[in-house]
């Protein structure tokens, strides 16, 4: 009965992850080589991906930034009160709870051209709808509690003895942080941010309904892949959906390495 459990947990795996990939594979170079470079060397596909570069880089590092002081004040901050706390610490998992469609839609209800938020930005020069901006706040939104929730089981972990400690011994509260929590948080910071990454690469229903999917302006990755099935153009999708494969695996790789490293840490 075990080896049929096993045979089956093979079978299944098969099924939903090797097949599908052999079959990306095949039509990413159902034209040739040339038409696999072709695919992602078009202007559009080159955009595309330098515009998906972009938002991985903001939003990981904005992630990065606000999800250590996120965590901080979630475990540390007993000055919030424990009601407080526990309605910061549910609106965190919100994004788990809401389809990123209906983030980016709150995004453009609250931001859009047509809101008086959106009209200030507008007439100072600064879109936040159908530009840059927009696409990295509803790919923080869906990313924000990653980093969180990596961060906040490590500094439960490791308590707040040592931090008193640096307090009671004149330490700055930016000493104590460098020189006592961060060793003690970096690897949790670092399994966070490729966790963003990978999810910032793949992010879709918010960007495709904050960005627009204007070609060559708002388009990321993803969602010239969906115009390319859209318009029946399956080897030139296949090809950029291999590229975003291979940055995929390359951070699972990178993944198990930083849970390695955290766990001898």
């Amino acid at each position: 009965m075990r080896k049929l459990w096993i045979l089956l947990t093979y079978l299944v795996f098969a099924v939903l992850l090797v097949a599908p990939l052999a079959k990306m594979v095949q039509s990413a170079f159902s034209n040739g080589w040339t038409g696999f470079v072709e695919s992602i060397s078009r202007p559009e596909a080159l955009h595309a991906l330098m515009m998906t570069g972009l938002v991985v880089l903001c939003v990981t590092v904005l992630n990065g930034l606000f999800g250590i002081m996120t965590a901080l004040y979630l475990v540390r901050g007993k000055w919030l009160g424990r009601r407080l706390r526990g309605i910061m610490n549910s609106i965190v998992d919100l994004p788990y709870a809401v389809s990123p469609v209906i983030g980016g839609l709150m995004i453009v209800l609250l931001v859009g051209p047509d809101t008086s938020i959106g009209a200030f930005f507008a007439n100072i020069g600064v879109n936040i709808v159908y530009a840059f901006p927009g696409m990295v706040i509803a790919t923080l939104f869906v990313t924000f509690p990653l980093m969180v929730r990596e961060i906040m089981p490590v500094l439960e972990e490791i308590g707040d003895d040592q931090e008193q400690a640096s307090a009671t011994l004149g330490a700055y509260g930016w000493t104590t942080f460098r020189r006592v929590t961060w060793p003690s948080i970096r690897w949790g910071v670092a399994y966070g941010a490729v966790l963003t990454v990978a999810r910032s690469m793949g992010e879709f229903g918010a960007v495709l309904v904050v960005s627009g999917n204007i070609i060559n302006r708002t388009q990321t990755a993803t969602t010239l892949v969906y115009q390319d099935v859209e318009n029946f153009n399956i080897a030139a999708a296949g090809g950029v959906a291999l590229i975003l494969a291979a940055f995929s695996a390359g951070l699972l790789l990178l993944m198990e390495w930083t849970k390695k490293r955290r766990e001898v840490h």
